[in-house]
């Protein structure tokens, strides 16, 4: 059951961080946003975007900092800080989050979501909005979701059927839903840091990986992968989140221009997330390094039965709720 805001306010008074005031009431409030990756990236654009209409609406009230690139914290500490209240704002993604949710867990199953409109809807239902509040227990709570992308599966061969990716070696983020994922494929899954992707496509430690385009294109993975598979299997995206005790003990009035900001900064990163993909799809294209397999309907389906079992796997563990509410947000019946 969530805590009411009403006790959550209640335990922020005594939070030390309700210094969100500072020691004098005339003291801006200040938010740390650390996170891991470079400014030029949606989400460090979307940190300075709140920075900037925090400091033109907001000046004298709250200030922000902002700590791209790993400068503050890194994967590994960053949600640790948060629970201290050593910084107030990140955004990692999903798959980060297994350790105080499994409900989240929903993002990587595998074809459940149609397309990204399917996951948009789905994050803007009762459900979605339901998730943002399913780590309040462990001083966590979401603010939005912002889009990296759906995901592709790349390859040193074509993958059209599931039958394809058997034997293959495939890096994955820290995920046992991603494990199970690449087990059910007969596949290996292999967990590496982004950082490290490339070489072990390149020098073969794996043969496979699942990424965005921007992601592929950031990167130049595909000039080290021949064929990729337009699958649109999962979704890689982040979670805006606060400590708790930090968030609700700041004001009411100042919390709501706060939120009104978060959104329309939302609206952008994913905005720019959006034509981000669009526009590496079509770069991988024209530079002829990898041949772009789109699938059809058909192909898509047996992948998608293919992965039922996984599906059923983890329904106990994230809510067969949560799964039936992500299902309904596909446009396409099925039977």
């Amino acid at each position: 059951m969530f805590k009411s805001i009403f006790a959550l306010a209640a335990c922020a008074l005594a939070f030390t961080s309700a210094s969100a005031y500072g020691a004098q009431e005339n003291t801006p409030i200040l938010i740390k946003f650390s996170h891991v990756v470079a400014d030029n990236t949606p989400k460090g654009q979307g940190a300075l975007l709140f920075q900037r209409l925090v400091e033109e609406r907001l000046a004298g009230k709250v200030k922000v900092e902002v700590y791209p690139d790993s400068a503050l914290y890194g994967d590994a500490n960053e949600l640790d800080a948060l629970r201290n209240n050593e910084v107030q704002l990140l955004a990692p993604s999903l798959a980060k989050f297994e350790k105080y949710t499994k409900q989240l867990q929903v993002f990587d199953l595998p074809f459940l979501f149609d397309d990204l409109a399917a996951v948009n809807r789905f994050q803007k239902r009762a459900k979605g909005r339901q998730l943002l509040r399913a780590m309040e227990d462990h001083d966590i709570v979401g603010l939005a979701y912002w889009h990296n992308g759906m995901k592709q599966l790349s390859a040193n061969k074509a993958l059209l059927v599931p039958a394809d990716a058997a034997g293959l070696s495939f890096r994955i983020q820290p995920s046992s839903v991603l494990e199970a994922q690449f087990a059910q494929l007969h596949a290996t899954p292999q967990v590496l840091p982004f950082a490290e992707v490339f070489d072990a496509l390149k020098n073969g430690r794996v043969q496979g990986a699942e990424n965005p385009w921007s992601n592929i294109s950031s990167k130049q993975l595909h000039r080290v992968q021949p064929f990729i598979s337009e699958t649109n299997h999962g979704v890689l995206d982040y979670m805006l989140v606060s400590n708790p005790r930090f968030w609700y003990a700041i004001p009411h009035q100042l919390r709501t221009e706060l939120e009104g900001i978060i959104d329309e900064v939302t609206y952008e990163v994913n905005r720019q997330a959006e034509a981000a993909n669009l526009a590496d799809r079509q770069r991988i294209e024209a530079s002829g390094t990898s041949r772009i397999i789109a699938l059809n309907e058909e192909q898509r389906d047996a992948w998608r039965q293919a992965m039922q079992p996984v599906w059923q796997q983890f329904e106990t563990v994230i809510g067969a709720d949560v799964i039936k509410a992500a299902q309904t947000v596909n446009r396409k019946k099925r039977d």
